[in-house]
């Protein structure tokens, strides 16, 4: 019997710590034979204790390979030459990628073959081999990030009353059979990947920034961050009716909180794009990645009907009281505009999914500062009015002709010497302004 390396052959003079790379890298590509006591170059040498070797290495296999691959490794006996050697014969798994346990599914953990050597796997390798045996489904495959903390999302259960134990993680997908973390996992550990980018600007489009935000962490953690942010800027602006007041927030607190819940919920988190909120002084934008599933259409979804690209995460959300029954959203959103005059605005491409939310007090604030704005102008022409016939004024000649506090007076003069119609002559008491 001729022995020599290959792509489905590996030679091993003895048993040594790393063959269970060897064994890992079968079961990931196409399978093959480790020949225990048989050199590089194909000399065999044997193995003396031969049950004793097998049985350590047996051991390697069961406790250092995840998933399980147990049942597909076959140990053999082979008399060659005279001499015991073990073949080692791996098949190809069905639930790859396999990896070493302690190493998690990241290349330093995961191995495959390549001619006659044994490779990392790429992280596009190990994400290729998760597609195929765990399907296309993003939350239901195993994450590649095996090293993930609860604190955030222990705390939201603890809120509801609701255990999460083990038991309870597995039920509700978050760890699949064999113990392994799925991505719905990662994204409610506190080593979440994805996240919200929010931003707040001056006008009605991107021109001038006045802060942004991102939001990490837990799923939980960005929700509670991010209506938080959204609710420091939803302004209360009030009129009156008669003898009473209406107090009025630009937008409505279900509105906001049912286009949060929606970006979380359905956007597609296997791209790697943050989800974007965005608050102008008109609006505020909703732009979550992942269009609507296949076969389903806008007005379908404006009827209620409801496909969940994420029916774990959804069901998640549903048994914590976040959301109400799947396809609520949208005509909750719809509902709380009744009576405004004004229509929340949905976009669809094949890519994203945006939900617009018109302010309901953005007209009034317009006339107000329309009126400011009239009112100021006024001022001005009655101060420079007065300085033509008088050639100059004083504070407290503002005072009395605008019937103000000596605080606004100060305040239209400043701006007024700002804007170059006035300048200062003196100081103190005795400051005149004169027309320039």
């Amino acid at each position: 019997m001729v022995f020599a390396e290959s792509e489905c052959v590996e030679l091993k003079s003895q048993m040594v710590g790393d063959i269970c790379r060897e064994v890992i890298a079968f079961a990931n590509t196409k399978g093959g034979v480790i020949y225990i006591g048989v050199q590089d170059d194909g000399q065999v040498l044997g193995v003396k204790d031969v049950d004793h070797v097998t049985l350590q290495i047996s051991n390697m296999v069961r406790d250092s390979i995840k998933p399980d691959v147990t049942m597909f490794v076959r140990y053999e006996t082979l008399e060659v030459e005279g001499k015991h050697i073990i073949a080692v014969t791996v098949q190809q798994g069905s639930a790859r990628p396999y990896y070493l346990g302690n190493k998690g599914l990241k290349p330093s953990g995961v191995y495959v073959r390549s001619g006659t050597s044994t490779n990392p796997a790429s992280d596009a390798a190990i994400r290729t081999m998760i597609k195929a045996t765990d399907g296309d489904c993003f939350e239901t495959m195993r994450s590649m990030e095996q090293s993930l903390t609860f604190e955030t999302a222990a705390n939201q259960f603890e809120k509801c009353e609701i255990s999460f134990d083990e038991g309870k993680m597995e039920t509700l997908g978050l760890v699949s059979h064999d113990g392994v973390y799925t991505n719905a996992a990662m994204l409610l550990s506190d080593q979440c990947s994805s996240t919200i980018k929010a931003a707040a600007f001056a006008g009605t489009d991107k021109n001038e920034f006045q802060d942004r935000r991102e939001f990490g962490g837990s799923l939980f953690r960005q929700m509670e961050e991010a209506y938080s942010y959204l609710d420091l800027r939803n302004q209360t602006r009030a009129s009156f009716e008669g003898l009473y007041r209406r107090d009025v927030r630009d937008y409505p607190e279900e509105a906001l909180r049912e286009a949060l819940l929606n970006s979380l919920v359905h956007r597609d988190y296997s791209f790697s794009a943050s989800t974007l909120i965005s608050v102008y002084e008109d609006r505020v934008e909703f732009v979550s990645v992942g269009g609507l599933l296949d076969g389903i259409s806008l007005d379908d979804i404006m009827l209620g009907l409801s496909i969940c690209r994420n029916p774990k995460l959804a069901a998640i959300f549903y048994r914590l009281k976040l959301i109400e029954a799947y396809g609520t959203g949208l005509p909750k959103i719809i509902k709380a505009y009744e009576g405004s005059g004004l229509r929340p605005t949905i976009e669809v491409t094949s890519n994203a999914f945006k939900i617009t939310l018109p302010n309901r007090n953005a007209d009034a604030k317009e006339s107000s500062e329309h009126n400011e704005a009239e009112v100021t102008d006024r001022n001005e022409e009655i101060i420079l009015s007065y300085i033509e016939s008088n050639g100059r004024i004083a504070r407290s000649d503002v005072d009395l002709l605008l019937d103000v506090s000596q605080a606004t007076s100060n305040r239209i003069l400043k701006r007024m010497v700002a804007e170059g119609l006035l300048y200062k002559d003196g100081n103190g008491k005795r400051t005149k302004y004169k027309k320039i």
